[in-house]
């Protein structure tokens, strides 16, 4: 379960810089738009990034590991 803990890890690590990026072009006001196609692709794939990570939760155990705040064995 090692490998898989660690992709979801990769996972939300990739989420987090989707949305530090989306906050960044969320502020420009009146974008043009090529940003705003760009704004919509960014929530694309985190939704896509967030439905593949909900499939691997619920195919493993990671859900226990996370609620009782345990590291998933090696």
């Amino acid at each position: 379960m090692g490998a898989s803990y660690d992709a979801l890890v990769e996972i939300f690590e990739c989420v987090e810089i989707f949305l530090l990026r989306l906050r960044i072009y969320t502020e420009i006001k009146e974008p043009a738009d090529a940003m705003t196609e760009i704004v919509i692709k960014i929530m694309a794939e985190l939704i896509s990034v967030l439905a593949l990570a909900t499939k691997q939760i619920k195919l493993g155990k990671f859900s226990t590991f996370i609620l009782d705040g345990h590291q998933p064995p090696t």
